[in-house]
């Protein structure tokens, strides 16, 4: 079967960040193209050897063919497609195919944006909305994508008896984090009852409980397993990976309070052969604070409902017994309009013990979890040291 060809089978050599935080006076190719080339060093190779490329963009229509130029390459494979902020966790498991296919011999997955310092990307996401409005939810003249994560996050409340308390507490564990990451953006300390305080965003959330808006650039490169040994750093293997959508709306969403997760996750689950008890480390794509909770009982963490008292246990803390967004996630860490790539990049430093301050001890896996649109797309994979191939 074509996932038991996949599983092993390709590996990431190298990972590479740029301009995190704000990178004034800098385009966002110009961030991209130092990820990038960090990211190639970093696998002991030189950019006239990428053959393969993977990027997508919110600010740019032709984005594969920008980067390439911008960076000099000629790709025997390209792949732009755009499923969101889990895009990047997609281009694991589309890289592998390519890979195994012969198509390529190395690529690079790489992302850029300066979504902070830079005024058109907020006007390039203005004029989406003009160019494909949700004709459902545009009249009701919604604050998205805020408003679509209060409503999933209002119906999990009702639902289940989920607190804002136990929402707060996904701000604070992500905060705790950051405090032990130099690149983190915020980094100050943030308790509960801060998260309450802030500003109103859409009920029930407050501007602690969303994303940042930062800049920053992320990469990271893939080749073929039997390549991969000959890399200077630890080469992390893909296991396995699973994709998944259920909606363009959210008011298309079947149920607000089961993403499809479920089936990305039980996909990469029968890749890898693995269960969720086999998972040291999470990171998740953090959006906005419900994202954290739904996505700890779809991937099988956590019975459904009870996401928020397992995150009030202090599991996902620092010393909890399941780590969640080591780096502090796009809550705390970094978030430059597409989080996915910043997933991967996490996970390749735990499994190398390249983290510092917050590297979790004896690391062999690590599940990655992209989120796109507005609760939309799911990708979850896999990934694993040399000791479990």
């Amino acid at each position: 079967m074509m996932d038991k060809k996949i599983r092993g089978s390709v590996a990431v050599t190298g990972v590479g960040i740029a301009g995190l935080g704000e990178a004034a006076g800098f385009t966002e190719l110009e961030i991209l193209a130092h990820a990038a080339q960090a990211a190639v060093a970093d696998a002991g190779l030189s950019m006239g050897e990428i053959d393969g490329l993977c990027t997508a963009s919110f600010s740019r229509f032709l984005p594969g063919l920008s980067v390439a130029e911008y960076l000099g390459i000629q790709p025997a494979f390209m792949d732009s497609s755009n499923v969101g902020g889990s895009s990047y966790v997609n281009y694991l498991l589309t890289a592998a195919l390519a890979l195994n296919a012969g198509l390529c011999n190395a690529v690079l997955v790489v992302y850029g944006s300066t979504a902070r310092t830079q005024r058109d990307f907020r006007e390039h996401i203005r004029a989406r909305g003009q160019l494909e409005p949700q004709r459902y939810e545009a009249p009701y003249k919604p604050f998205n994508p805020a408003t679509s994560y209060a409503l999933a996050a209002a119906r999990h409340m009702h639902e289940f008896g989920t607190t804002r308390e136990q929402l707060a507490q996904v701000a604070v564990s992500a905060r705790k984090w950051a405090q032990l990451n130099p690149e983190a953006f915020l980094r100050d300390p943030l308790s509960v009852e801060d998260v309450l305080a802030s500003k109103m965003i859409s009920h029930p959330l407050t501007v602690r409980d969303c994303c940042l808006l930062t800049d920053g650039a992320g990469a990271f490169v893939m080749t073929r397993a039997d390549r991969a040994t000959s890399a200077p750093n630890k080469p992390v293997y893909l296991l396995g990976a699973g994709a998944s959508e259920t909606h363009r709306q959210i008011s298309s969403m079947p149920d607000l309070t089961s993403t499809a997760a479920i089936e990305s996750g039980r996909k990469a689950y029968a890749m890898a052969g693995m269960q969720p008890s086999e998972i040291d480390v999470l990171q998740l794509y953090d959006a906005f604070t419900i994202n954290v909770i739904l996505f700890l009982e779809d991937l099988g963490f956590c019975r459904k409902g009870e996401g928020g008292g397992f995150v009030q246990s202090g599991a996902i803390l620092p010393g909890g017994n399941l780590p969640v967004n080591t780096n502090g996630g796009g809550l705390s860490c970094v978030h430059p309009g597409m989080y996915g790539v910043f997933t991967v990049i996490e996970a390749v430093r735990q499994l190398r013990a390249q983290a510092g301050e917050r590297q979790v001890p004896d690391v062999e896996t690590v599940l990655c979890h992209g989120n796109g649109g507005v609760l939309a797309s799911q990708v979850t994979a896999i990934l694993g040291s040399s000791a479990t191939q």
